[in-house]
């Protein structure tokens, strides 16, 4: 491929990024590199602090109106990497646990090589966003003007699988991610001395009760032609080996793909949380709140990536994803205002999960998801032949 990304720079870039990263908004040092790295690629047109730490570089070519954005994230993990690797982070307990270092090294592949290229004709945005795993990132870029500031017309993002297949690709029309929405519930009643449990109202046997009974909702509550998800993620008291609690905590997520379904979820539990602890003589305070919106790929988009994909890579590396993933993504933000596509790029079938101590991107899909960007580029903003 003429002006192909180069797999040896994009690998000292990923793996430079991997051993120092940087959580939320707070991802300075990773923006710094990218604006370097922009610069050296002779891109001139480069906003920076959009959204916090957010970067948006332009680059035009030809005469068309027509604009096209690639979006890579670029915060990591609060999560201590337990990894041998020499390259592994050298920020305790923070790690880059998802790829995004893999992300945003494939974007500047591609961007090192789109600003060599001549061969498209309209305007690339190349949108490099802080704190994805928050959930906040792109509505931060968004209100910070980003749809007005940097115009564009239709929006492409990607994201890495653990258990895909290196050179493996697959996107779907239609729902792509789910929901995410958090929730924390707090009993309170009166803690005492374990060998008195008659004398208190301890919280911690209502509180396993309740995580049983929250379980249930999908089950018994949803309809099952939905998807639907509630994962207990922490279970917290202030009791200690002798002492029962008198306040104990549940903290949660819950995934799905329509609002209705993430409503009645909510009114689920709300009922479940006041029937225990009525019935245990407890108080209770309920939180819940929507921190993803799910993400939805236009069926033109995608049927034109499914299209591309197999063109470079051959039909049969490439799947049409059979269901949606329950994970979440804030790239859904953006395909609110613009159509958009989401593809997932294979890491390998010995990759450790997402969001696992022992996570790393593998540097040998690099070359294929920037080979992806820069051909996408060319197909969506076309030479027009006369």
């Amino acid at each position: 491929m003429e002006n192909a990304p180069s797999q040896s720079r994009m690998t000292g870039w990923r793996q430079t990024l991997h051993s120092r990263p940087e959580f939320g908004f707070e991802t300075d040092q990773t923006a710094a590199f990218v604006v370097e790295r922009l610069q050296e690629f002779g891109i001139k047109d480069i906003a920076s602090s959009i959204g916090g730490t957010g970067i948006v570089a332009t680059i035009r070519h030809g005469s068309s109106n027509r604009s096209i954005a690639l979006r890579a994230d670029m915060d990591a993990l609060r999560i201590q990497e337990q990894n041998s690797l020499p390259y592994r982070s050298a920020t305790p307990g923070l790690m880059h646990a998802c790829g995004h270092d893999g992300h945003t090294a494939i974007l500047l592949g591609a961007a090192e090589a789109l600003a060599k290229s001549q061969d498209f004709d309209g305007t690339i945005r190349l949108i490099f966003q802080p704190a994805e795993e928050w959930g906040k990132g792109a509505q931060a870029m968004i209100k910070d003007g980003l749809m007005e500031r940097f115009p564009f017309e239709e929006i492409w993002g990607f994201h890495n699988i653990p258990g895909l297949p290196i050179g493996q690709f697959e996107t779907r029309p239609g729902p792509i991610t789910s929901a995410e929405d958090i929730f924390e519930i707090t009993l309170k009643g009166l803690g005492g001395h374990a060998s008195k449990p008659q004398s208190g109202r301890e919280t911690l046997v209502p509180a396993c009760a309740l995580v049983m009974q929250l379980q249930t909702i999908i089950s018994r509550r949803i309809d099952p032609a939905e998807t639907a998800v509630v994962s207990i993620t922490e279970l917290l008291s202030d009791g200690t080996r002798n002492a029962l609690p008198g306040t104990t905590r549940i903290l949660g997520d819950v995934r799905s793909f329509n609002s209705d379904v993430s409503n009645k979820i909510e009114q689920e539990m709300r009922l479940m949380v006041a029937g225990i602890s009525k019935a245990n003589g407890l108080e209770f305070e309920f939180q819940y709140l929507r921190e993803f919106i799910p993400g939805f790929n236009n069926p033109d988009l995608a049927a034109h990536a499914l299209k591309i994909a197999s063109s470079l890579f051959g039909s049969r590396k490439v799947n049409i994803a059979k269901e949606p993933m329950t994970g979440s993504e804030d790239f859904a933000r953006f395909t609110e205002q613009v159509p958009g596509c989401y593809v997932f790029l294979g890491n390998g079938i010995d990759s450790a999960p997402l969001h696992n101590p022992n996570y790393d991107f593998n540097d040998q899909g690099l070359k294929y998801g920037a080979d992806f960007m820069v051909e996408l580029v060319k197909n969506r903003l076309p030479i027009q032949k006369i």
